[in-house]
């Protein structure tokens, strides 16, 4: 097995040059950093990150705990992640929570036990227990998608103000009973999203009514059931927004179990966008999450953390983008 000395006496350089090569620890002349790459890849050389980890106790690697990765959003979160931290050098260890507080923490700490140098999470709708385990250990944790309070690094889309308009863009249309199928409760992403859509309504002059507004859970199955609930109300909605794309898909089903066409019977429009949102008929109106832009900047606040840990916490917020279909009701 070749060994650093190897590469170096191929490269005709010294071993502490390798090393910096190998460790990004000093700047090296582009052609000598040329030179010594094309020898470890001669020689099949394989640095040994482990034994470097027990030297300066960071392991370059990044533990990431997203639920439901499956969803075309986290998945697209996922890439984001991956490019930016392989591009950093630094390997990916996942872990799925389940969306679950329990699994959440166990989740948690398998990456601490496989001493990640720092964690991205997108957190539950109770992360106590979570967070109390972080604060004690004091592991370098940036959030994603869904805040949890303002004593970590977090990054999410903007979410009141396009819900708002999302909202807004139907009573434009003429519609004055908009119903929501809201996400799960306890999540950020819910309660902002709920937000913007009585920001929309007050915007166009039309009430509140509790009674339009019912959960899905975050799920496909849990938007059907919601939807159900809806139509089969005395006075039904004339148009629906769903708050994120499984449950649009809830909706659709229930919809076409109703033997109910989109936009003529009711309008649809999601928060969520997705890549095939335009193959339906009508295609889609939705808003669109920045999802790789997300996952690419949690793991530039990591970066930035775990470079300087004591700099106080920073939220970012992303903007999104109205995508305007025909699911609305108009021509798209």
């Amino acid at each position: 097995m070749a060994t650093m000395a190897d590469v170096a006496r191929r490269a005709g350089v010294s071993v502490a040059t390798v090393s910096h090569v190998l460790n990004d620890t000093r700047p090296v002349r582009p052609a000598t950093r040329d030179a010594v790459r094309a020898a470890i890849e001669e020689l099949g050389y394989t640095h040994n990150t482990l034994a470097r980890s027990l030297v300066t106790s960071r392991t370059r690697s990044i533990g990431l705990a997203v639920s439901a990765i499956s969803n075309p959003y986290f998945t697209e979160i996922f890439q984001g992640v991956e490019a930016s931290t392989l591009e950093a050098g630094y390997s990916l260890l996942i872990a799925d929570p389940h969306d679950d507080p329990e699994h959440e923490l166990r989740a948690v700490r398998l990456l601490q036990e496989r001493r990640v140098d720092g964690m991205i999470i997108a957190p539950s709708a109770a992360p106590g227990a979570m967070l109390g385990h972080l604060t004690r250990t004091k592991v370098p944790a940036v959030f994603l998608d869904r805040l949890a309070g303002g004593a970590h690094d977090q990054v999410c889309a903007e979410n009141e103000a396009p819900m708002a308009r999302l909202t807004g863009h139907l009573a434009e249309r003429g519609h004055t009973r908009i119903a929501l199928v809201a996400g799960a409760p306890g999540l950020s992403t819910t309660t902002e999203r709920v937000a913007g859509y009585r920001a929309g309504l007050a915007a166009a002059g039309l009430p509140y009514v509790p009674g339009l507004v019912v959960g899905g859970d975050s799920r496909a199955e849990g938007a059907e059931e919601a939807v159900h609930r809806l139509l089969a109300l005395a006075e039904p909605p004339t148009a629906l927004v769903t708050a994120n794309n499984a449950m649009t898909i809830g909706a659709l089903r229930a919809l076409r179990a109703a033997r109910l066409s989109v936009p003529g019977d009711m309008a649809l429009v999601c928060f969520d966008d997705f890549s095939w949102a335009d193959l339906f008929e009508p295609r889609l109106t939705a808003i669109a999450q920045p999802s790789r832009e997300i996952g690419a900047a949690a793991v530039r606040l990591l970066l930035d953390r775990l470079a300087e840990p004591d700099r106080a916490p920073r939220t970012l917020r992303l903007p999104c983008a109205f995508v305007h279909r025909g699911s609305c009701g108009c021509a798209g």
